[in-house]
């Protein structure tokens, strides 16, 4: 009952926001609701249930985003995205400008959330269409294809570390591992499929971000244009770092891991451009201010969505849909590869969070990877592909891709949730196929 209370919450979604043209933020509440009612959850538990799905997932992410938007209005504003992309445009070639964009989302969600390095690359995504004239989206699927794989398959990102830890697997030969899965799933995901979206028109909120050509003396240089952009890379690395080469118990390590923690690491970005970009290049940091404000005013539609969206996935975890999937796969016989794929794929379709599908999955399989069928390396990248298949309403980043650029929900699935799926499918493809050679 639970598998087909789900479905028809997400069929009411659907007709709520395409039929009834109703607002998305108010639609997801209507559809959480519907679930937690249907499931005859308490209603004092389901109204805490949203609270605390809209809070938590809030919280997790409104600082990130936040100066994320602002640093990125910093680096747009002061001329330091166009110098940036310039450079690229330079090195690569204005017809390579997809590759270019995924090549830098690659390097950057290395160490950045996906969430934090969305927002930081945007910028450089709209500055490089206004420059080139490649359509809006087709570069867009290539930073996100890029981003999408790192947050899936590679430490130090909260899935792929949290299921290694759980099975016990060496992360220096996930990382290898996930470097060679990687490869197959950017070339189908950020290179190929893009060329099927091109004629995908954006619309993105006027304001987000101004796309004002300065002049070459008015730019600053490159090498600060890149460091502000990258500074809170750097940060999150040293603090990533600091794990492997200081004990937890050392003061500097603590500090190391304050200043990386992705929120502040993305203020300090922020007071840094503002320092930098702004005051030493003898900008008005009060007009900086003002257009960093009305970036935060185009995007606060964005909090809101993401923040029914974590209601919706609260609801639906609370509510035992969750359960019942879990309960569905432990009898399988499948393949230990393909059944971690398939349960973090179903459950990622269900509840919408990665990380959520990714631990979840990797508890139903975890008495497997005992009896030593199978490495504890490749079940990391195969449960991380599955955690990344089908992304659609229940997920924040489909969000987040919707309202950035201005899409259609319709367009949404042509674009985000079909590149995501060709991640989860290549990436399980090359785990299937590192496993036959090793």
């Amino acid at each position: 009952m639970p598998i087909i209370i789900l479905i028809a919450s997400l069929g009411l979604l659907l007709l709520l926001i395409t039929v009834a043209k109703l607002n998305t933020f108010l639609a997801l509440i209507a559809a959480a609701l519907f679930v937690g009612i249907c499931n005859g959850m308490d209603l004092q538990k389901l109204t805490t249930s949203i609270t605390t799905g809209t809070g938590s997932t809030l919280g997790s992410v409104v600082l990130v985003l936040g100066f994320g938007v602002m640093l990125g209005s910093l680096l747009t504003e002061t001329g330091a995205t166009q110098k940036i992309s310039e450079q690229l445009i330079y090195f690569f070639g204005p017809q390579r400008a997809k590759l270019a964009v995924l090549l830098t989302a690659f390097v950057v969600g290395i160490a950045l959330f996906y969430n934090a390095g969305f927002v930081v690359l945007v910028p450089l995504v709209f500055s490089l269409f206004a420059q080139t004239g490649q359509p809006l989206v087709y570069l867009a699927i290539a930073m996100c294809s890029a981003l999408s794989v790192t947050h899936g398959f590679l430490p130090p990102h909260p899935g792929p570390t949290a299921v290694a830890t759980m099975f016990k697997a060496d992360v220096g030969k996930t990382l290898i591992y996930g470097f060679i899965v990687a490869v197959p799933a950017l070339l189908a995901a950020g290179i190929i499929f893009p060329e099927w979206v091109k004629k995908i028109k954006a619309i993105p909120p006027l304001g987000l971000f101004n796309l004002e050509v300065f002049k070459q003396t008015d730019l600053p240089s490159f090498g600060t244009s890149l460091l502000t952009a990258l500074l809170p890379v750097l940060l999150m690395a040293v603090a990533t770092g600091s794990e492997l080469l200081l004990t937890k118990d050392a003061h500097f390590y603590h500090l190391l891991k304050f200043l990386g923690d992705p929120g502040i690491a993305m203020l300090i970005a922020v007071l840094f451009a503002l320092l930098v970009l702004g005051a030493a290049r003898r900008k008005s940091i009060k007009l900086l201010m003002d257009r960093s404000a009305l970036s935060l005013q185009a995007v606060t539609p964005i909090f809101l969505i993401i923040a029914a969206g974590g209601a919706f996935k609260q609801v639906l975890l609370d509510s035992g849909t969750g359960t019942v999937i879990t309960a569905y796969f432990q009898q399988s016989s499948l393949s230990p590869l393909l059944l971690g794929w398939l349960v973090a794929t179903v459950i990622r379709i269900a509840i919408g969070s990665a990380t959520v599908a990714a631990l979840t999955a990797a508890a139903i399989v975890q008495p497997l990877i005992a009896t030593g069928a199978v490495q504890p390396e490749l079940m990391v990248l195969s449960i991380g592909a599955g955690s990344l298949m089908c992304s659609h309403v229940n997920d924040s980043g489909f969000w987040m891709f919707k309202e950035y650029f201005g899409l259609s929900l319709a367009d949404t699935f042509r674009s985000w949730t079909v590149m995501e799926t060709i991640v989860g499918v290549m990436g399980l493809l090359g785990v299937l196929v590192l496993q036959a050679l090793l």
